[in-house]
């Protein structure tokens, strides 16, 4: 193979700064409609943090385990809630050791034109509350969820 077809780099797509900040208004808005106040995380497509809010009320906690299902659904590119299922599979049963794999419903890939471009992840409800307002807000926005 030549080095000049060889392809060195890809480019790399990353959600932006406005649109972080506007996925979270969505979430705060889902999460107000459903009845409850969360801890917001969104991360680009490295897992990297983005940007981050917390509610007054939200407990502390929250704010770790957003991060961490922000980091979690960038890092594989899929949703937490499908974890539970995936870990059951003893080949892959030690990845749920890893100190930051959160095996909880409200973390998803974040999807534009079929490019992942980062991470969501929220905490301070119920799993399925958590995982609902991501849904509503990620649709809000015109993200794509994944198919799984």
């Amino acid at each position: 193979m030549s080095t000049e077809t060889l392809q060195k780099s890809t480019p790399a797509s990353s959600i932006t700064q406005a649109a972080a900040g506007a996925l979270i208004a969505a979430v705060h808005a889902a999460a107000a409609r459903i009845g409850f106040t969360a801890s917001i995380a969104v991360t680009d497509q490295g897992g990297h943090l983005k940007a981050f809010d917390r509610a007054d009320d939200a407990p502390f906690l929250t704010a770790e385990v957003a991060l961490d299902k922000a980091w979690t659904a960038a890092s594989f590119r899929i949703p937490t809630h499908t974890w539970n299922d995936l870990l059951a599979n003893p080949q892959i049963a030690p990845l749920g050791g890893h100190h930051r794999v959160m095996a909880v419903g409200g973390g998803y890939p974040i999807i534009e034109n079929g490019q992942y471009v980062g991470g969501l992840g929220i905490s301070g409800g119920t799993y399925d509350q958590d995982q609902q307002a991501a849904e509503e807000a990620l649709a809000a926005l015109g993200f794509e969820l994944p198919g799984l």
